[in-house]
């Protein structure tokens, strides 16, 4: 059975001479795992679309639990990423963390759209980094069900709390001095204009999600709330992640 449909590439792997094994995101299908046979050799019509962030029309043959890429085209390339070492490990990094958020044979729409939004504000719209990360991590926990509860202190139920901080295992929003009753912990603090940040990209329109404004401590503090709030709810790290702090660390 043939299958048209778009794919964006969130991870390759040489197999044998000249094939690669690819994992693509579909907004129909969700994630699935292709093989393109020949796309390694010199003039394969599949070289252009069987890379690391490459968004095509595909035509997939699916047989049983498999499927193989007979055609493709290339439809984003994202130059200006793959041009620019930082932004290509920030993109891989996006791209490991939705094969890991994901699911096969389910319907990802949302999930592809904020991925190729996210590309697209690194490739074209100058954002900061640390501004189009952040967003990015925020709204895809909300996408894979982990939205925080950011409208008002969890404990005393104050809209605007003195001192907020979010409470990285439950998700909740809290005063500085209502923490105690909050759980746990541990705490991530919201400084400056923080809060009305992340209100934004969890509560604001999907096409206006990385339009908020950003000064140094904002970004630094939702920089690392939001990456803090992604480890602690998914419980894992990620080897991009790391590379990517390295890179900006200078490492």
């Amino acid at each position: 059975m043939h299958i048209t449909t778009r794919g964006l590439v969130l991870r390759e792997v040489k197999y044998k001479e000249a094939d690669k094994i690819l994992t693509i995101l579909t907004p129909d299908g969700g994630k699935c795992t292709v093989k393109a046979r020949g796309c390694c050799r010199k003039g394969s019509p599949l070289a252009a679309s069987a890379q690391l962030l490459v968004y095509s029309d595909m035509t997939l043959f699916a047989y049983r639990d498999y499927f193989t890429l007979n055609e493709a085209s290339s439809l984003q390339q994202f130059w200006g990423v793959k041009s620019d070492v930082e932004k290509l490990a920030l993109g891989s990094y996006f791209a490991e963390v939705m094969e890991a958020v994901a699911e096969e044979g389910r319907g990802e729409e949302a999930l592809l759209s904020l991925i190729l939004n996210a590309l697209y504000a690194l490739d074209q719209l100058h954002k900061p980094l640390a501004q189009v990360k952040a967003a990015f991590e925020l709204k895809l926990l909300c996408l894979a069900g982990y939205e925080p509860l950011l409208d008002a202190c969890a404990v005393c139920g104050v809209p605007e709390p003195r001192e907020p901080c979010l409470n990285l295992p439950e998700g909740v929003l809290c005063c500085g001095s209502c923490k105690a009753g909050a759980g746990a912990g541990p705490f991530a603090p919201l400084a400056g204009e923080t809060l009305a940040a992340m209100r934004h990209v969890v509560y604001g329109p999907p096409k206006r999600l990385f339009s908020f404004p950003a000064d140094v401590v904002m970004l630094e503090s939702m920089g690392r709330a939001c990456e803090e709030f992604l480890t602690t709810q998914l419980d894992r790290g990620f080897r991009t992640l790391d590379f990517y702090k390295q890179l900006k660390a200078g490492i």
